[in-house]
């Protein structure tokens, strides 16, 4: 498959998930305080689509094991937000569908596959460690932000998730240097300025004890 093509289905996740960056970031300058806004969500599940798709095609571990952990905490979310249910079924089975359907995908393809993935000549292995982890930290806050979700009952995006988000990206980005992807590079680049300004938000409503109310801890 042509680069060109690879590296465009990439770009269009990576457009996607810094579309839902913008509209988190707008709706919570608008409030005054860190929101959770459905279409944050809508593009993420979208871009996760996208993003597993490119990391197929590119052979690279990272970015498979990274969407594939926050994947289902997309479609809780979703759910949360009284959203899921209102997707035609076909829709939803297809969409709960396909990481197992990426996984067949791995195991039987010719081109791409897991042998092909971890003996990708391109990424050394010690750098394709160092990716894991620094996927899996950078992932973590949708962990973090599913445990704090299904405790209030109530999809939020916690301090703790902007935090991690924060440090994840931090440690996505060397890697995306590394590993010349601009894909990464550029989608990080964007991110890394949404999560300090809504950890400064949060700061702020710390200070003001009257809008703190309306903001998770």
């Amino acid at each position: 498959m042509s680069q060109y093509i690879i590296f465009g289905i990439g770009f269009l996740s990576q457009i996607l998930f810094s579309a839902r960056l913008l509209v988190q970031w707008i709706s919570s300058e608008k409030a005054g305080r860190v929101l959770s806004p459905l279409l944050f969500w809508q593009f993420s599940i979208l871009a996760s689509f996208l993003m597993m798709v490119y990391g197929i095609l590119r052979n690279d571990l990272a970015i498979i094991f990274g969407q594939s952990i926050t994947y289902g905490v997309y479609i809780r979310n979703l759910h949360y937000q009284n959203f899921w249910n209102k997707i035609p079924r076909p829709v939803r089975i297809s969409a709960i569908l396909f990481p197992l359907l990426a996984i067949i995908w791995l195991i039987s393809g010719d081109k791409y596959n897991f042998r092909t993935i971890i003996t990708n000549e391109d990424i050394p292995f010690l750098l394709m460690i160092w990716g894991v982890i620094s996927q899996f930290i950078f992932t973590f806050r949708f962990i973090f932000q599913w445990i704090y979700m299904e405790k209030k009952k109530e999809s939020l995006l916690p301090i703790g998730f902007w935090l991690i988000s924060f440090i994840g990206s931090m440690m996505v980005l060397s890697y995306a240097v590394i590993r010349r992807d601009p894909v990464l590079f550029v989608g990080q680049i964007f991110g890394f300025v949404v999560y300090s300004r809504n950890i400064l938000l949060w700061v702020k409503n710390r200070k003001s004890p009257e809008k703190a109310a309306g903001t998770p801890e």
